[in-house]
């Protein structure tokens, strides 16, 4: 099996750090990729009217369209694959050598993006209205190029298709839920536009009140595809495994929560939208539309965490664990140990009592820490407050059973037995000395419970 240095980031879950980094960065890259639509859009209706204050908007919002997502996004969405490479390389390292070719033409539109984007930045104000609308039409094409070939990947590990069983990269790439991904992500692109250019309307201080108002109402036209927006979503719902589903309909009370926000918030927008912007064309002000764009940044940080939610309890479905196992290596490690050969010595070895423990402690950074810390954010010690010793032995022999959006326990019956005394241990404060648990019967209970287990992950319902 694969070993991976180990990255280690204290009483924080890794989850929360690459989630942080993630639901910025989409918010980013959608507000990005709208921009693009939204200013194509101002340009061919001034062209056209031969009306100068749609010109002046897209000389002076793209500005802020290159601070925000081309410095911000690109700091974010390095930032992101420095921590994703720590928290789960083996998932990355699946992912990029799957879709290698897709990666390099993702990369290539985006690259085509940003050299677009900064020539109309820089050029702009010197070309005819041809040069200009060839730029910003590149500019769109690329970027929404870029979310074509990033969304067959992401959608990819949710709903993989026939890929487990034809490893072919286009089954994975055109899998069931490619299509109503990328439709509900296109809609939520132009929306996060619509809504941080009527921001930047309010801080152009040339700008007269009627012009202003102007603006907000056309560039609240683009607010109107999320009327498409429950149709994709319901589309996308329908293709994930039903086991998924339940987790959103009450089966986590998280899920269910976070996709309530999602839905909420883009509720209220969208109802914003239609009777108050599109109906009415009433003016909204600069702390209006900044409320408006929190509310999509909340949609978009539920989104987010449902879709990486409901793949548990795998990272790339009916492939890779959240602990970066595959269902081969899963049945190897029951049947070898979880860290026979694991090359990385403990930073606090001293600190552990006996071989038994540090065992444990091995066994925990291989196949909790991707998920779980000891005492911080989703910290073992809290969630297994209330178990005494012989449950936490059951418990963690039937890890699918006690709780089935998480992965099969992959390791012995001495690795189960090293983790639950290193468990007990700091519960009882750390002390100096403790003894070797080694008992014939509670190793012979161990395995049974393993074995009737299992290394398959339980679903709700049914055994797969």
């Amino acid at each position: 099996m694969p070993w991976f240095p180990i990255g280690e980031f204290g009483p924080v879950m890794k989850g929360l750090i690459i989630g942080l980094l993630g639901i910025i960065h989409v918010y980013l890259a959608q507000f990005a990729i709208g921009s693009g639509m939204l200013l194509l859009y101002f340009e061919t209706r001034g062209r056209d009217r031969d009306d100068r204050l749609y010109r002046t908007f897209v000389d002076g919002f793209f500005k802020y369209l290159v601070l925000v997502s081309f410095v911000l996004g690109a700091v974010t969405g390095v930032g992101m694959w420095l921590t994703a490479i720590q928290v789960s390389p083996r998932t990355i390292g699946a992912m990029v050598s799957e879709f290698q070719w897709i990666w390099a033409t993702a990369w290539t539109f985006f690259c085509l993006a940003i050299v677009a984007g900064y020539a109309f930045y820089r050029v702009a104000a010197r070309l005819d209205d041809r040069g200009r609308r060839t730029l910003l039409v590149m500019y769109v094409a690329a970027s929404w190029g870029g979310l074509f070939w990033i969304n067959g990947i992401l959608s990819w590990q949710l709903t993989p298709g026939d890929w487990p069983a034809t490893r072919s990269m286009w089954d994975g790439f055109f899998n069931p839920g490619f299509w109503p991904s990328l439709g509900f992500r296109t809609i939520s692109a132009a929306a996060t536009a619509a809504l941080a250019a009527c921001i930047a309307i309010n801080l152009m201080p040339t700008l007269s009140t009627e012009d202003r108002r102007t603006l907000v109402n056309r560039s609240a036209h683009l607010l109107a595809p999320m009327a498409l927006m429950p149709i994709f979503g319901i589309w996308y719902f329908a293709t994930m495994p039903e086991d998924s589903r339940s987790w959103v309909l009450g089966g986590s009370p998280a899920m269910t929560l976070f996709l309530a926000l999602a839905g909420g918030s883009s509720a209220l927008i969208g109802g914003y939208a239609v009777f108050g912007l599109l109906r009415r064309k009433l003016y909204i002000n600069g702390a209006t539309a900044t409320l408006l764009c929190l509310l999509a940044f909340g949609a978009t940080a539920g989104a987010e965490f449902v879709r990486e939610g409901v793949r548990k309890p795998y990272t790339v479905r009916g492939f890779m664990y959240s602990n970066g196992l595959t269902q081969e290596q899963a049945e190897q490690a029951r049947r070898e140990g979880a860290v026979k050969d694991d090359p990385y010595p403990l930073r606090d070895a001293k600190d552990y009592p006996n071989a038994q423990l540090r065992r444990g402690a091995k066994v925990y950074r291989r196949l909790c820490a991707s998920c779980h810390t000891w005492d911080g954010a989703n910290g073992i010690d809290h969630l297994a407050s209330g178990w005494s010793v012989e449950q936490r032995r059951i418990n963690f022999a039937k890890l699918q059973m006690t709780k089935p959006f998480m992965p099969s326990f992959a390791g012995d019956a001495a690795d189960v037995e090293a983790l639950v005394q290193l468990s007990a241990w700091r519960r009882a404060g750390r002390p100096t000395t403790w003894g070797v648990s080694e008992d014939a019967g509670v190793m012979a209970e161990i395995s049974a419970d393993l074995n009737e287990a299992g290394v398959l992950p339980i679903f709700r319902g049914a055994a797969k």
